[in-house]
């Protein structure tokens, strides 16, 4: 693996982060009436608890969410307590109902046993225990998130923290030095490090939690850049393996833990120097857009992007470099969702967007939707009818292997949008459970290829990196956009298999989808979103009672069959509603060609 150096001066000193509850010149001029509103509702409410039970319940009988869930809700209770907080400037001796809010929920979470998300706790697996050990800390996603929440916490709040709660701040620093730190210090091949050449999201998300506690909570200078240097070699491993096409195998989704984490490390840090891959980091959540809230969702991710992202952050690197696209990407999207941040992104990064004063003042304008856009390194072709607007006919189509990260047995797959609507679609991620990172993970319906679109000529896909797709070519004209791949490398003894997903843009404009006549009989599989009316060699779907797109295929040699899926996973009912739809092709013999085509 090639090393990359993020900084030539290995001591590098951190940038000022945002001022603290004093700063009122800062501070008075938000507008936080949203998130007052939110904090007094939540102080209405009773506190989640973390109980014992929640989290063994990964060991017992495999679900994870109990305790995460309300893990994340506690967290979000003190984020915005702590936000509300800082708004109105509370101080004692007067009322501060706030600021005790978000103390006594401080205290909750240092007096928890563990920070760590049970499915990830690799010693209590060891041990055959279904509790944690407080005395063996492991450090996951969970930890760096409520180490991260501390720091912020301690440095925004920290002299009201001292007038209200003296010894809390202590008490903070002590938890965070326990089972962040020392953890991260004394344990140099945790398995997220990427020394193997496989770092992750869980790299960077977790390198940004120890650089925001080592720059914030840690008092001795030495330590401090001990600790920032750590950091700084981490981050060095995940930024050896991105693409120089700025393409996240993971997905848009995973973007914003993964990518976004790099990107505000070094916000807080000095110069990053030069960095070639990161103009075309930026760019690959536009690049990947539908059209609203809809993005092409490759692997464990939802069809539709909470809005809940630091869009701030993207923004500003697009100023940094100069890229009209991906703030007027970032600004538009922030305010389709209503706000300026979101808490339930994290302390630090609503804090941060809160002080920017240009974030706040930034309008949309212009366009990011290009013709076509091809990431030749994670092999994702995406293409409009007309460059500028989501109207008319998007097609997405991958190429790729079965080893990506967070992988679904896609290889091949393909998604269509009318007017930036999914209607050809990819499931997307299922509610995690224990079982979705272990070796039963392609049990989960939504992650095989039978409810994924792509052929089964005989057999289905398999999983690994060496199933993959070769000889993978794209065509661009103005006329057409195409990829074709030999997919056979996804199959086990198949030797050959071509599949063919061209856009023909003018004035019948379709998508035609051509796949090999070597093996016969073949399935091709189609998941549809909406309402799915079949008929003799066409089908039509139409989202809220109007058709929008017709599929036709010759009838002479081919077999069609509709099946409605119910849905009852909340992830995914948040994407689809109460149910998919999945037609599957039989192609007896001859041609077995599909062609797509609005209605209009």
């Amino acid at each position: 693996m090639a090393v990359v150096r993020l900084f030539d001066d290995r001591s590098v000193a951190p940038r000022p982060p945002v001022p603290d509850v004093r700063d009122r010149t800062v501070w008075d001029a938000v507008d936080g009436a949203v998130i007052l509103a939110e904090a007094e509702a939540v102080l209405a409410r009773p506190a989640p608890v973390l109980t014992a039970t929640a989290w063994a319940r990964t060991f017992r009988d495999g679900i994870r969410t109990d305790y995460e869930d309300a893990a994340r809700e506690l967290r979000e209770r003190v984020t915005l307590l702590v936000l509300a907080a800082v708004l109105t400037g509370e101080v004692p001796p007067g009322p501060v109902p706030f600021l005790d809010g978000a103390i006594d929920g401080l205290v909750a979470l240092a007096e928890a046993t563990t920070w760590c998300w049970a499915p990830h706790d690799r010693h209590a697996a060891a041990r055959e225990e279904v509790l944690a050990d407080p005395g063996d800390p492991f450090l996951d996603l969970g930890a760096a998130e409520v180490a991260s929440l501390f720091a912020w916490a301690d440095h925004v709040l920290g002299p009201h923290l001292d007038l209200r709660a003296p010894g809390l701040r202590r008490r903070l620093r002590r938890e965070v030095e326990i089972r962040v730190l020392t953890p991260f210090e004394r344990v140099r091949d945790w398995h997220w490090l990427g020394l193997d050449g496989d770092a992750h999201n869980w790299n960077p998300w977790i390198h940004s939690a120890v650089l925001a506690a080592a720059l914030l909570l840690v008092a001795d200078d030495e330590r401090r850049r001990r600790l920032v240097r750590l950091v700084i070699e981490g981050l060095e491993h995940y930024v050896a393996v991105l693409p120089d096409d700025g393409g996240v195998d993971e997905g848009v989704a995973y973007w914003w833990h993964g990518a976004c984490r790099l990107l505000e490390c070094l916000d807080l840090l000095a110069d990053a120097g030069d960095l070639p891959v990161l103009p075309a980091l930026i760019r690959f959540p536009h690049r990947m857009h539908l059209g609203d809230d809809a993005y092409v969702n490759a692997g464990d991710a939802p069809a539709r992007l909470s809005p809940a992202q630091p869009w701030h952050v993207l923004y500003r690197w697009g100023e940094r470099f100069g890229d009209d696209e991906v703030r007027a990407h970032a600004v538009s999207r922030a305010r389709a969702g209503g706000r300026l941040v979101w808490p339930s992104a994290g302390l630090g990064r609503a804090l941060s967007g809160l002080a920017d004063p240009d974030w706040r003042k930034a309008e949309p304008d212009g366009t990011w939707l290009a013709r076509e856009e091809w990431l030749p390194r994670v092999q994702v072709l995406v293409a409009r009818e007309t460059a500028g607007t989501p109207r008319g006919l998007t097609v997405a189509v991958k190429a790729g292997h079965n080893g990506e990260r967070h992988n679904h047995l896609d290889v091949g797959s393909y998604w269509v949008a009318v007017d930036g609507v999914p209607v050809v679609v990819d499931a997307g991620q299922p509610t995690y459970t224990a079982d979705s990172f272990g070796p039963d993970r392609y049990r989960a319906w939504p992650l095989r290829g039978e409810w994924h679109n792509v052929p089964e000529p005989g057999v289905t896909q398999e999983p690994g990196e060496t199933f993959g797709a070769r000889d993978v070519r794209v065509e661009l004209t103005a006329a057409s956009a195409t990829l074709s791949a030999d997919l056979a490398g996804a199959y086990p003894g198949v030797p050959r298999w071509i599949r063919s997903v061209r856009l023909v843009r003018g004035p019948h404009a379709h998508i035609l989808v051509t796949d090999d006549e070597s093996v016969r009989p073949v399935r091709l599989r189609h998941v549809l979103a909406g309402d799915v009316e079949l008929g003799d060699g066409e089908a039509f779907v139409s989202l809220a009672g109007t058709r929008v797109l017709r599929l036709s295929w010759d009838a002479r040699c081919t077999t069609a069959e509709l099946e409605r899926r119910p849905l009852d996973d909340p992830l995914l009912r948040a994407s689809w509603g109460d149910h998919l739809s999945r037609l599957t092709l039989l192609v007896r013999d001859g041609p077995a060609r599909v062609r797509l085509e609005q209605v209009r």
